[in-house]
């Protein structure tokens, strides 16, 4: 059985000693509700992928808390990268860069990029702060399932896989993030989700330096 517990101070100080621990939790954002566990930690991550039962060949995205981290995670930051972020960060938008050499490989699954974004969840953005790691982090459902957008919805999924799961209420969106992959020549999007394709039209003209 999972605990569900609400997000609040004695939820998010439990959560992060799971973290701590090395074990997995799963959380608001957002977006739809999320899945994961600390992004240094392989053994995490590969939890992550037994609890969603998906084999681990696909790459795992990143929650950071603040724009300052992607230096921590990407090996290139290109000025473009900023500058969207800017606009667009803490969001419903994921963006594709370079991926750092110290990264996990189970983090990576054979890619050399990685995915990153700062979810519109102050909360959540805390206990990344309070982490003091990067939070691999994705859907809360089963492979192939919809993703879901309450606690209710991840323990129906998935309860019994993950240890923990805090209730911060109905999600923010039924949709997953925006991805963009700047890790090429210019901007490329790879998925659109609850950000529309027109708040980006702007940069996607741009070349990346």
């Amino acid at each position: 059985m999972s605990t569900v517990i609400p997000f609040d101070q004695a939820g998010a100080d439990l959560a992060l000693a799971q973290l701590r621990a090395g074990a997995i939790i799963a959380f608001p954002t957002d977006t739809v509700y999320g899945v994961g566990g600390n992004a240094l930690d392989g053994a995490a991550i590969l939890q992550v992928f037994a609890a969603k039962q998906r084999l681990p060949s696909v790459p795992l995205p990143i929650l950071l808390a603040d724009v300052a981290d992607l230096a921590l995670v990407a090996a290139h930051v290109p000025a473009l990268a900023y500058a969207i972020a800017a606009a667009h960060w803490p969001g419903a938008l994921t963006l594709v860069l370079p991926a750092a050499a110290h990264l996990p490989p189970e983090l990576l699954a054979g890619n050399r990029t990685v995915a990153v974004r700062i979810p519109d969840h102050a909360a959540l953005r805390q206990l990344i702060r309070d982490l003091g790691a990067p939070l691999a982090g994705t859907s809360a459902n089963r492979h192939g399932q919809p993703a879901p957008s309450s606690a209710a919805g991840v323990e129906a999924q998935l309860g019994g896989r993950v240890p923990l799961i805090l209730d911060g209420g109905p999600s923010g969106a039924d949709q997953p993030s925006t991805i963009l992959d700047l890790s090429g020549a210019s901007p490329r999007v790879l998925r659109e989700g609850a950000l529309p394709l027109a708040a980006l039209r702007q940069w996607l003209e741009k070349e990346i330096e």
